[in-house]
């Protein structure tokens, strides 16, 4: 069955839609002819998507203005998808930001949005149409952890910690749904040409970009992963190879260089 064979008709639920991976995603997701519900805080850049996909693809599109690090923001939006009767076969839980900076200099309010948007909000997600899911005996879900989530990150030591939990609820998962017919695949990005660092507050990326990769090829290289069932990938062979050589550094050596490079001075 190809990709097209095996999405046409579904509803595929993206969350961060209004900008980087999660416009592309969408657009990959239309391409192969599912239909789309669209989740961010944003209204309007979703709208300008729905329209250019509705053009080019011809499928259905329902746009959700939702901020998803609010309290209770997961049940709200499972009951307004259940409310228009719509069964999603396909959960791209890509809404998520970081921080960056000395922790204690960090606002805590800030910092808790954070952890509940990338952690709780995307666990709620999961949990809710991962249930109608195995009931069903099919779906998948992508989980957007990060290539920081192998590692301590000064800087981004909470924002790190959060995507561990990504990345390794995600494999957990893989291994317990996939007898149930539901596939779960965590992707860990790594530096991307998104608005993440400026969200972030990190500036000066210094090495940071010539490790950049677009959007398109992240969003890419997570579908293809989610197709074939994978239960992990690292986007692109720069970042696996970073992986890689983390089995062989001791981990406060880790932490010394990812903070050197965070702070652009490598």
């Amino acid at each position: 069955m190809n990709e097209r064979q095996s999405m046409t008709g579904k509803w595929a639920l993206v969350t961060g839609a209004s900008s980087g991976f999660g416009v592309e995603f969408a657009t990959l997701l239309a391409g192969v002819g599912a239909n789309l519900i669209l989740v961010a805080r944003r209204a309007e850049p979703m709208e300008q998507l729905a329209a250019r996909l509705r053009r080019a693809h011809g499928v259905q599109i329902v746009v959700l203005a939702m901020d998803l690090s609010a309290p209770d923001a997961a049940a709200a939006l499972k009951a307004r998808t259940d409310a228009q009767g719509l069964a999603v076969d396909v959960l791209i839980n890509n809404a998520g930001y970081g921080l960056y900076g000395n922790f204690v200099e960090q606002p805590l309010a800030r910092v808790t949005e954070m952890l509940r948007l990338n952690m709780l909000s995307l666990t709620e997600l999961t949990h809710l149409y991962g249930c109608d899911m195995a009931r069903r005996g099919s779906g998948h879900i992508l989980l957007t952890a990060s290539l920081l989530g192998f590692q301590g990150v000064p800087g981004y030591a909470a924002y790190a910690a959060s995507k561990a939990y990504v990345l390794h609820f995600g494999e957990a998962l893989h291994a317990e749904l996939r007898p149930r017919g539901v596939v779960v695949t965590a992707l860990a990005p790594g530096a991307a040409t998104t608005s993440f660092g400026d969200v972030a507050g990190q500036t000066d990326k210094g090495t940071l970009q010539k490790l950049m990769m677009t959007p398109r090829e992240v969003a890419e290289i997570g579908m293809r992963a989610l197709l074939r069932r994978r239960s992990s990938v690292v986007a692109g062979w720069r970042n696996g190879f970073i992986v890689f050589l983390n089995r062989f550094t001791p981990r406060a050596v880790q932490r010394q260089i990812f903070k050197r490079v965070m702070a652009g001075e490598v």
